[in-house]
């Protein structure tokens, strides 16, 4: 019997609708949500059923037998897996408190559930992989506006011009984002892109500029300075809606466009007609703020004056432009019911500083990195068990080797994922997640023009014997005297109580996937915005009071990045549109489609070392060495080098991804607490290493 199930694709962490057909219990055609993506999906998404299929993931219950990260385990019963760490968990709680307890998720629409868990435990602190992502552009935002990030949605799709730094928007492959792009291009819409490579992005782009690594921040600051300058500015929006203005123009004054063009290696007839063409696209004129912004020391600020620009175009709640997220309460629907909020929250403060130390940072998710020091010292207090739940801070965070250092003072280490991660290898328990096809998640909000509820719902019976999310900490919970926070003991259950408040009911879900909360697009009026900046001020604010009160500039004077030294090159790094980082490496369909990253260098700088298209080339930074094969090519820049991160995994049940290319951030050594003291977010493109054609290369080791 053939059916249709909707659900929410798992491949990345995008989670696109989709449409799965199952007939007998097997999985026939998975495509895109007709109603909202038209049925497109990435290779991401169409190799969901190779996952499916593939046997190199966890099967049962896993518990660490031997020295961490020797590979050796016990298969147990989820029985045996869950009595093990509620009991660990009890003995910490007893011996240091309930605070001593930390947990981390991916992020995303389903945080709720993992974020009331620790918060039923007692403990403050949750936390996510932000701080090697997207902190620097979130507290960018929240310093200007008052809101995050996410405080914003982009009308891509209406816009006249889209600028985006280093955003390789047609790579990460967010389909309905893309979509948008495309639309945009037919529509004669202009893009351009700034990275220190050409992208795929920057191939479809109108006006690409490669500029010098690191160099980011002064390219912004040209622009706003010829913006300003020739008065291309809302002066209307400006004088209503902003407050420091008059400090951002005393401040711009040294940063003109000659100036920026000869700090970013570019030609400044370029970025003087790139301000011509803002001015005659404005305001349809969107700057993309970043998404991953963890490169630089001074991308916080980078970020900020992308924030800036769009200020200054007056973009904002437009047809075009930037749009606040609409919720169900602007539909005049109640939300949701929510786990964490039924929960008491903790008193205690949070182990990595923010919200106390920190007070500058959004409390929300804190800062992962920062609980390293907590395990190291002690201080403020130990931090003795650890849970990550679909998240490997070994793929995601630098120095690898000093992370490990920091965890052997845990007493408890739990994975719980889809995957054998680098992280739960080291685990001292891995708790098997049921890949997407395989589970349902509990219901969310989309917010935008038209918000809606979406769900995933269980396409296929799982093929080992692996448990939803919702399943794995509700039952957890329970043993640790918390099931009363989780008032449910069936998915339906579940889905039932969230929807209660909304009039609702799961069988508004069977048409489409999701709940529809409005037909038309919602826009708040522009002229009376009154009360949607949530800064100090109630105003866009280009001088912050929170920064200011943290001891922080909020308009940084520009400083030169170091250029690397003789034989050495800044290592910067990127993804696929074939790959989700480190999550698919080892998916059969995407191993075959990209097998393994190698190192791009410049055609000079190769030509220098000796070094052609194809050689193997170690990359070398203080005391670690990659090998991986060299693409030797005119598009980047001459002191970088780049290669696609998540590759260089040694998890030996992953036949295919098993040592295959080489891993970026275990190259990253000293870099795991450099942080942007603005922004949160790690300087991950700060490592500089040498780079030499391998002994390895077969041709060498003849001629030696």
């Amino acid at each position: 019997m053939a059916k249709t199930v909707w659900s929410m694709c798992g491949m990345c962490s995008v989670r696109c609708p989709i449409r799965v057909e199952v007939e007998d219990g097997k999985i026939k055609w998975i495509e895109g949500n007709p109603h909202l993506l038209g049925g497109a999906l990435c290779a991401k998404g169409s190799a969901a059923i190779a996952l499916h299929k593939d046997s190199e993931r966890p099967q049962q219950p896993l518990i660490r037998r031997g020295g961490r990260g020797a590979g050796k385990w016990d298969p147990v019963s989820w029985e045996t897996a869950l009595d093990y760490v509620a009991e660990k968990i009890n003995n910490i709680r007893e011996k240091y408190g309930a605070r001593a307890m930390m947990l981390s998720c991916r992020g995303g629409p389903w945080a709720d559930l993992p974020k009331a868990f620790i918060h039923a435990l007692g403990s403050p602190n949750f936390t996510n992989h932000d701080s090697a992502c997207g902190r620097n552009v979130h507290h960018a935002c929240k310093t200007l506006y008052g809101v995050g990030r996410k405080g914003f949605i982009y009308d891509i799709k209406n816009t006249k011009h889209l600028v985006l730094f280093g955003r390789n928007i047609l790579a990460s492959l967010r389909v309905a984002e893309v979509q948008q792009v495309m639309d945009m291009l037919d529509k004669g819409g202009r893009l351009t892109y700034v990275d220190v490579r050409q992208s795929l992005t920057g191939i479809k782009s109108t006006n690409f500029m490669q500029v010098r690594p690191g160099t980011d921040y002064a390219l912004a600051l040209g622009m706003i300075h010829g913006i300003i300058k020739a008065e291309a500015y809302d002066k209307e929006f400006i004088e209503k809606y902003t407050t420091g203005f008059d400090e951002l123009v005393s401040f711009i004054e040294p940063y003109d466009v000659n100036w920026a063009a000869k700090e970013c290696g570019i030609k400044v007839g370029r970025l003087k007609r790139f301000i011509k063409e803002v001015t005659e696209d404005r305001p349809k004129v969107v700057f993309h703020p970043g998404w991953m912004l963890s490169r630089y020391r001074d991308s916080f600020y980078a970020s900020r004056a992308l924030s800036i620009l769009n200020v200054l175009m007056g973009n904002i709640e437009i047809e075009g432009g930037q749009q606040f997220p609409k919720t169900p309460g602007d539909c005049g629907i109640k939300g949701l019911r929510t786990l964490d909020s039924q929960i008491p929250k903790p008193e205690e403060k949070r182990a990595d500083g923010v919200g106390w130390k920190y007070k500058h940072f959004d409390k929300g998710p804190g800062l992962f990195h920062l609980f390293y020091e907590a395990m190291a010292t002690g201080e403020p207090y130990p931090i003795k068990g650890i849970i990550c739940y679909r998240h490997d801070p070994f793929n995601c965070f630098p120095d690898v080797t000093a992370q490990k250092e920091a965890l052997d003072n845990c007493e408890l280490i739990v994975s719980i994922d889809t995957h054998y991660s680098e992280f739960g290898w080291y685990s001292d328990v891995i708790l098997p997640e049921s890949m997407f096809l395989e589970r349902e998640t509990p219901i969310a909000t989309q917010k935008g023009p038209k918000p809606r509820f979406i769900l995933r719902q269980r396409a296929v019976e799982p093929r080992f014997d692996t448990k939803p999310s919702w399943e794995i900490f509700k039952r957890l919970a329970d043993k640790l005297g918390a099931g009363e926070y989780f008032p449910y003991n069936t998915i339906e259950e579940y889905w039932n109580w969230q929807l209660e408040p909304t009039g609702y009911s799961i069988e508004d879900f069977n048409e489409k996937g999701f709940v529809s909360l409005t037909d038309k697009p919602i826009m708040y009026d522009r002229d009376n915005l009154d009360g949607k900046f949530k800064t100090p001020s109630s105003k866009i604010e280009f001088v912050s009071q929170v920064l200011k009160e943290a001891g922080l500039p909020s308009l940084k004077p520009y400083e030169s990045p170091q250029k690397p030294a003789k034989g050495k090159f800044r290592l910067v790094f990127g993804r696929s549109p074939v790959h989700a980082h480190g999550h698919t490496i080892n998916n059969p369909l995407l191993h075959e489609l990209f097998p393994e990253n190698s190192l791009w260098i410049n055609t000079r700088s190769a030509a220098k070392l000796g070094i052609k298209e194809g050689d193997l080339v170690d990359v070398i930074a203080e005391t670690r060495k990659g090998t991986v094969k060299a693409h030797v090519t005119d598009f980047i820049h001459p002191e970088a080098v780049y290669t696609v991160h998540g590759f260089g995994r040694q998890v030996p049940l992953q036949s295919r991804a098993y040592h295959a290319g080489m891993s970026d951030q275990k190259l990253q050594e000293g870099l795991l607490q450099d942080m942007d003291p603005a922004g949160g977010g790690l300087c991950l493109c700060e490592k500089f290493v040498i780079v030499r054609r391998s002994s390895r290369n077969p041709k060498r080791r003849v001629e030696l």
